[in-house]
């Protein structure tokens, strides 16, 4: 059995340029469906993220959705999950987020999916939470900014540590394997 019972992944709110991204997205999610993980996400229904979140659903998976009031408005979220948790702030949904997560997942996203990795990768690396960071790097998303990574640990700015115990993978089965090791 997995040490893993819920998952928080980050994902694109659009898209992208690839289309096989959006059913890479949804594969994500039908898997962790099928090993019995939950998903905790952003509880957005479009782009990526709008895929993965149908992947856990169709699969029978239970999907939790963490949201600010302000995206609700603008009709941003999803409806038709397992939970969905409505907070005020994007910082509470993050906070809300790592309470609910057993370890963390980016997969191709923009800024947004940039920034809650990082933020969530820099409480790991400040001891301030104890579950694992990883990136899907399918196709190779992710080089070219695990390669700015690994600069600033060559000039001292990041501990080499922090960026080995980051795990990287081309496939889900990989990735989980990885932050499976981690979990505690």
């Amino acid at each position: 059995m997995s040490p893993l019972r819920r998952l928080a992944v980050f994902a694109a709110a659009h898209d992208g340029t690839d289309p096989a991204l959006r059913g890479a997205a949804y594969d994500v999610g039908a898997e962790l469906a099928r090993r019995g993980i939950g998903l905790v996400y952003g509880a957005g229904g479009a782009g990526l993220m709008g895929a993965l979140s149908q992947g856990a659903l169709d699969a029978g998976g239970e999907v939790i959705g963490v949201i600010p009031e302000e995206m609700i408005q603008r009709e941003w979220g999803r409806h038709d999950l397992t939970q969905l948790r409505v907070v005020r702030t994007m910082h509470e949904r993050k906070a809300m987020m790592a309470e609910l997560a057993d370890a963390f997942l980016a997969i191709p996203g923009g800024l947004g999916t940039l920034e809650e990795i990082v933020e969530v990768w820099s409480w790991n690396y400040l001891g301030m939470l104890d579950e694992p960071v990883g990136f899907l790097n399918i196709g190779g998303f992710w080089d070219p900014f695990l390669s700015t990574v690994r600069g600033m640990a060559e000039a001292g700015f990041v501990q080499r540590s922090a960026v080995s115990r980051l795990v990287v993978a081309p496939d889900l089965d990989q990735a989980l394997a990885g932050l499976e090791s981690l979990a505690g």
